[in-house]
């Protein structure tokens, strides 16, 4: 059985911070074709539903849709904030080779 995907305290706090100013919503995390390798993440914020995979955290939610499910098996999802900018991550195990930027890969 494929593991689901984890989010990092840090993506939850920073997820805290964004729904702190109005109205919550959780962090979709997805899998569409495209990207110079492949396939790419779409992350926003959106809402749940009746099918995704809901993680919780720090009163929060991420969630992941089931066709995306597969792409994200044993994914763990961070919050970096470094000079070149802040962005939501993901380290894919399943990911054979992604491109620089870090949203696009190939399986």
């Amino acid at each position: 059985m494929n593991l689901p995907p984890k989010v990092t305290e840090r993506a939850f706090a920073r997820l805290a911070e964004i729904n702190a100013s109005g109205d919550v919503k959780p962090l979709r995390v997805a899998v569409a074709g495209g990207g110079c390798s492949g396939f790419q993440y779409e992350i926003r914020l959106d809402q749940a539903e009746s099918d995704d995979l809901v993680l919780k955290g720090g009163g929060q939610s991420v969630v992941v849709d089931p066709v995306s499910l597969p792409y994200l098996a044993g994914a763990v999802i961070d919050f970096t904030d470094e000079l070149i900018g802040a962005r939501f991550t993901i380290d894919n195990p399943n990911a054979t080779s992604s491109c620089g930027c870090g949203t696009s890969f190939s399986i």
